[in-house]
This record gives structure tokens, sequence and C-alpha cells, in this order.
């Protein structure tokens, strides 16, 4: 009996800016990689997992501030990873130029796809797009992928912070960066 061979379909992979309100499904997807990601040591500030209905109303919350700007990645349709462009106060006119991306992650599951660095990259496209210049962002120490990725795309270390965060009463460091996404 002749046995065909197919090929494995390459997973589909895509990444957006959310504009409207998450779809349960959606925020049942988000609320699972954000677990994922806080069970793997990159909860971006979450050390425990936190309880299902706070961690609901976070993302809900999220994406009605004005002053935030949520990029998430998707493999397959299924949200696992994502980014904050965090806009300063209207207040700030010198620092009016820069926003804050944070909060990036991509769920362990869906890791090994690029994904990261495309979530960072379109990051940088909404926040162009908004008319900022620079990006600021910081790290923990102990996230060395993520590290690498993030200085291999330009961004520039400019300090660290002994005492950055506490996990499981140990300090960790952290590292800040920037990177000029406009010149002008």
């Amino acid at each position: 009996m002749d046995q065909v061979k197919r090929k494995a379909k390459p997973p589909e992979v895509s990444i957006e800016l959310v504009e409207d309100q998450l779809s349960i499904s959606d925020l049942n997807d988000l609320c699972d990689a954000t677990d994922a990601a806080i069970d793997a040591g990159g909860g971006f500030g979450w050390v425990e997992l936190p309880a299902r209905d706070i961690l609901e109303r976070y993302w809900q919350g999220v994406v009605t501030m004005p002053a935030r700007k949520l990029i998430i990645g998707r493999l397959d349709g299924a949200i696992c990873g994502t980014a904050q462009i965090t806009m300063p106060p209207n207040n700030n006119q010198a620092q009016a130029h820069a926003a804050q991306l944070n909060s990036i992650f991509v769920a362990p599951w869906a890791r090994q796809y690029g994904l990261a660095r495309m979530i960072v990259e379109h990051a940088e496209k909404v926040a162009r797009d908004a008319e900022f210049k620079v990006l600021n962002m910081d790290v923990r120490e102990t996230q060395t992928a993520a590290i690498a990725l993030y200085e291999g795309m330009g961004y520039v270390h400019i300090g660290s912070h002994p005492f950055y965060a506490n996990v499981s009463g140990e300090y960790i460091a952290g590292r800040y960066y920037y990177k000029v996404i406009d010149p002008q």
C-alpha cells in the first residue's frame, strides 16, 4: 500500500493592534497565554498566578485605557503573546516624544516562531504612527533570550538596577533600554 507523504502545514502567525474590546474567546486565549508565561517565569511583573477574574479585568482594563496600546500575537488564531505601549501623560511635555514598551511576552508553547520579534516590530510601527521618536523599556536580567532579542533589534542598554524585582525573596537586577524609532 502506498503511503502518501504530506508536508505539515506551517502554523499561521499574525500580529495586530487591538482597537476594540476583546471577544470572550480572545480574552480566554490571552489569559491562558498569560498564565503560561507567568508559570514559565516571564510574567511581566507577576510572580504568582492571579485569580482568573483579576486577569480578565486586567486585560479588559488595558484595552479601555486611552494611554495604552495593546499589540497581540496569534499562532493559528489563538492569542499567544503581547506587548503594550504606554504613552506619557499629557502634562509630561518634556518627554512627549518617548513611549514605554512593556508587558512583552510570548507563551512558552508559541515560542520559536519569531513572534516576539514580530510583536516588537509591530509595536515600534504603532509607536512611530503615533509620532513617538523613542521607545524605552526595561527587563529582568534573567530574561536572557529577551535581552538578546532586544539588543539584536537595536535597543541600547543604558543602565541596570540591582533591586529591580523581588522574586521569592530574592532580588533580581533589571536592565534599562531605549531605541530611537524615528530619528527626525
